[in-house]
This record gives C-alpha cells, sequence and structure tokens, in this order.
C-alpha cells in the first residue's frame, strides 16, 4: 500500500524522477554521482519515491516487432449493455490487449492491441466484436512512444512543478536556474 509523501518534491527528487526514466538500472553510486547527493541519500530518496507510489515499478522495454508483434492498433469500444469488456472478461482472455483505457464521450473504452499479422488482427478484432461498436486505427508508426515525464518542461504544471519556497532558487545545470516567486517560477539563466 503506497503512503503519501510527507514533504512535497523537490528538484533533487524530480532530477532522480528523471535519470531513473531514463535508465531505470542505474546503481544507487551512478544516480547519485548524476543527481550530486550520496548513494545512501539518493537510495533513501529512490525509497520514500516507491513507499509514496510515485515510482510504481522498474521496467525491461521490449520491442514487439522483434519478438513478433509488429501490427499494432487503437480500438475504441462501444460496448453493449451486459456485455461490457471489463466487467465480462478477464486479462488473460484477450493477451494481444495491451493497454485499455475507460473513456468519456461516445466511445467507452480505448484498447491498444498488438498482433503478428493483419490475420490476427482481424481475428482479434471479431474475437472483440460481441461486446459491441469498434472502430479501429491502424498505427502506422510511433515516432514519441514511452515519452518520460518531465513536468519542467511543461506549460502551466498545473500544481505539479517542484515546489520551493518564494525566493528560493532551484534547477540544475543542464536545465537552468529558476527562482520560485509567488505566481509561480521564474527562469533565471539557461546554461
Amino acid at each position: 500500500m503506497a503512503s503519501r509523501m510527507e514533504r512535497s518534491l523537490d528538484a533533487t527528487d524530480w532530477h532522480i524522477l528523471r535519470e531513473l526514466q531514463g535508465d531505470a538500472r542505474l546503481s544507487y553510486h551512478e544516480l547519485g554521482r548524476r543527481v550530486e547527493v550520496s548513494p545512501p541519500a539518493v537510495a533513501e530518496r529512490a525509497r520514500r519515491l516507491e513507499d509514496a507510489g510515485i515510482v510504481t515499478g522498474y521496467h525491461a522495454h521490449v520491442d514487439p516487432a522483434k519478438i513478433g508483434l509488429a501490427f499494432s492498433a487503437f480500438i475504441q469500444m462501444r460496448c453493449v449493455l451486459g456485455k461490457c469488456l471489463l466487467k465480462t472478461t478477464q486479462p488473460e482472455d484477450y493477451p494481444e490487449v495491451m493497454e485499455i483505457h475507460k473513456l468519456s464521450g461516445d466511445y467507452c473504452a480505448m484498447l491498444r492491441v498488438r498482433a503478428a499479422s493483419m490475420q490476427h488482427l482481424e481475428a482479434l478484432i471479431e474475437r472483440l466484436g460481441q461486446h459491441g461498436e469498434m472502430r479501429t486505427s491502424i498505427v502506422l508508426s510511433s515516432p514519441l512512444e514511452g515519452r518520460p515525464i518531465v513536468v519542467e518542461q511543461m506549460e502551466g504544471g498545473h500544481g505539479c512543478r517542484p515546489r520551493a519556497g518564494v525566493g528560493q532558487v532551484i534547477g540544475d545545470a543542464e536545465k537552468g536556474s529558476f527562482l520560485a516567486k509567488d505566481g509561480g517560477i521564474q527562469l533565471l539563466s539557461v546554461h
């Protein structure tokens, strides 16, 4: 069970998150060197990020095409009453389904699926058809996939920027320095 962090994330926490998203196999020694914190301190910070549920796991990224699943598609579903995919099936019933997202609007769910061939994809679509109406879009390419979360670059931040006291300078040498103000964060310099 994840606990809440007793403090907000600071610039060092964000730097740790950025580094771990880039390479989750970093040793605490190397991670500490990159974020300029001792290995024991970085290990403690990483543990707190895990305990708070912010870091939810460490994963190997597998190239689906290289293991025979070259076809990818998004399927929007509008389930028939009493045949909702989410309520009437188990994940193992459809191993081709990599992600399911519940939606608002005309369709109730968006599925990301993988298949070995066009025939495999067609058979999957036919199996899913028992649950309702579908709209399928085949992925031609994915120029941006699995992007790490880097809130410092997000417009507005919406409360997820590193919190700092008014007048406190935060940042790092790669991204620049920022000054926390009442109205947000002001860029001081870019290196």
